[in-house]
């Protein structure tokens, strides 16, 4: 298992374009992807699951991957939430 701490910089936070985005990146991985954020943790190919943690600029997450492909799945997810966008 592979896990990486991020900072949220979009100034709207974690809504649903990035959600959605994040997840359709998170699902060509065979990996399974798990984010967590103050102790909650979630599947991080839900976008239903990912818009409950409502993570705001600055929110810290921690993204973790467990599979083959772990190590790429973590550098591609975290770029995607380290974006600052709008």
């Amino acid at each position: 298992m592979t896990s990486s701490e991020v900072i949220i910089k979009n100034k709207i936070g974690l809504h649903a374009r990035p959600a959605a985005q994040f997840v359709k990146i998170a699902e060509v991985f065979e990996s399974k992807i798990w984010i967590i954020k103050d102790g909650v943790k979630v599947n991080g190919k839900s976008i239903l699951s990912l818009l409950t943690l409502a993570a705001e600029q600055g929110s810290s997450l921690v993204l973790q991957a467990d599979g083959p492909d772990e190590n790429e799945a973590i550098q591609a997810l975290a770029k995607v939430l380290e974006e600052e966008g709008e």
